[in-house]
């Protein structure tokens, strides 16, 4: 019961947040995927270094009012595939949300405050990004590590499905 309590607050809070924030310039990524990659071998977001193997999620979501900084995402099942810690976040236990805006020669890299990754996964930020800039082109959304500091600034997850300015969903 105690189980159930949690997750209920957990996610009613998850949903007062976002209901609280104002995404009236907003972008979005319906989904969330794991860095596909091979131990050892690196797949750079500008400039931004992959995790160290390859990670797989169960389900997530981000979106950023570009206008106001407001921010939320939530990735269920973020967890290492492969390797003997497979199936878990292994030594990861902190993750943030990292906006890139102008990826490529030039981007812009901005970080959510970091947030608990859980044993099974899951970790939901709903808070403020500062120093949006005014022309935010190609907006990409990473999930990148916390803590442990030595894996600290590697990119772990990004959004999918990406959506501009759109407010039918």
């Amino acid at each position: 019961m105690k189980k159930v309590a949690t997750a209920l607050g957990s996610l009613l809070f998850c949903a007062c947040a976002v209901l609280a924030l104002d995404f009236g310039e907003s972008v979005r990524w319906n989904g969330m995927v794991g860095v596909i990659t091979a131990p050892a071998v690196d797949n750079p977001v500008s400039g931004i270094h992959a995790g160290a193997g390859p990670w797989s999620v169960r389900s997530g979501r981000a979106r950023v009012n570009l206008a106001t900084g407001a921010a939320f995402f939530d990735v269920d099942g973020l967890v290492l595939n492969g390797g003997n810690s497979s199936g878990t976040p292994g030594p990861v236990t902190a993750v943030v949300g990292t906006l890139v805006c102008n990826p490529g020669a030039t981007p812009i890299i901005l970080d959510s405050a970091p947030v608990a990754l859980n044993a099974r996964g899951d970790a939901q930020f709903a808070g403020q990004m500062s120093g949006i800039p005014s022309t935010c082109n190609n907006p990409l959304f990473l999930i990148r590590i916390a803590a442990p500091a030595g894996a600290a600034g590697r990119w772990i997850a990004t959004g999918t499905e990406r959506v501009v300015n759109d407010e039918s969903r």
